[in-house]
């Protein structure tokens, strides 16, 4: 069984053929060009998709894409470097443009959906997903299915708030999980430290331009044995301990996949969170708890979106 899977992104288009057995079997990247609108943007798609489908039998198409999804998984709203995308039902304009149905899906839940199909996450029967990269999403998987709320809006992990006298991110009040854990504000909070120690090599490398400071950067200067990079990871990872007593105890659900750039930092960041974990959470929810890291990596949106194919039209 075959599907389309379709990772939309601002720079580019990523489309492949994904086998449910064997994953990905063939794939392209096309640019975006959102700037030139709405219908051109979806005609792109479609013409992508169909160079593709030409050469398989497709039972469907799953789109991946930021912004809020209805829970229908047809519509998005006001998704982020889109211009003109107000409110598109793409599912339909898509299906319209190809004579093959298809599902949209909000990005991190797209990963999730690669994690159940094709990642660690098929060990799992439930887990939520967490997505440490340029912000914090997330995914919650039930019973083997995504789990989408009253309105299809539901994982906003890292708008959760944690400290609300805490840091500015983008959510709309302060100290909430991507304040701490997003990769550029992760990267703050360490220019922050690092500025207050000088003789720190990382100071040395990074005070001229912290702008061009990131969490690989940290995990490399861990893995040589910096003790402030290892402590600014450290408290990091805390705070993702923290951030997932609330997932647990709101849930019952209690294994975690945590994917995305920052996660690769690995035990300097899992370590501390499960520490919070073992000494914070209450004593009836410890048992079975697993936090695993997802290295799917950039194949997991286009694994995922075919996933949501696969559960959508099989």
């Amino acid at each position: 069984m075959k599907a389309i899977g379709v990772d939309l992104g601002g720079t580019n288009i990523k489309a492949a053929v994904v086998d449910d057995k064997k994953g990905i079997i063939e794939q392209v990247t096309t640019p975006t060009q959102a700037n030139l609108g709405k219908e051109h943007l979806l005609n792109r798609i479609s013409e992508t998709v169909k160079d593709l489908v030409k050469k398989n039998e497709i039972i469907g198409i799953g789109l991946g894409l930021p912004g809020m999804v209805s829970k229908d998984q047809t519509t998005v709203r006001n998704p982020p470097n889109l211009p003109g995308w107000i409110e598109v039902n793409a599912a339909e304009e898509i299906s319209k443009r190809t004579n093959i149905p298809c599902k949209i899906e909000n990005d991190a839940n797209i990963a999730a959906l690669g994690s159940l199909h094709f990642g660690i996450g098929k060990k799992f029967d439930s887990f939520i997903m967490i997505t440490l990269g340029t912000g914090v999403g997330g995914g919650i998987i039930i019973d083997r299915n995504l789990y989408k709320g009253t309105g299809g809006m539901a994982g906003e992990l890292g708008h959760v708030i944690i400290d609300y006298h805490g840091p500015l991110s983008n959510s709309v009040t302060r100290g909430t999980v991507e304040a701490y854990l997003g990769q550029r504000f992760l990267s703050r909070f360490a220019a922050d430290l690092i500025t207050q120690n000088p003789s720190n090599p990382l100071y040395k490398k990074f005070s001229g331009d912290f702008d061009n400071l990131e969490p690989v950067d940290l995990t490399a200067a861990a893995k040589e044995g910096n003790d402030l990079a290892i402590e600014i990871l450290a408290k990091s990872g805390q705070r993702l301990g923290y951030a997932i007593i609330n997932y647990v105890h709101m849930m019952d659900i209690r294994k975690f996949v945590v994917s995305g750039g920052v996660s690769k930092a690995g035990d300097f960041l899992f370590e501390p969170a499960k520490e919070i974990v073992r000494k914070h959470m209450m004593e009836p929810f410890k048992e079975g708890f697993e936090l695993v890291y997802e290295d799917l990596g950039n194949d997991s949106a286009l694994l995922g979106a075919a996933g949501l194919a696969f559960d959508s039209f099989s």
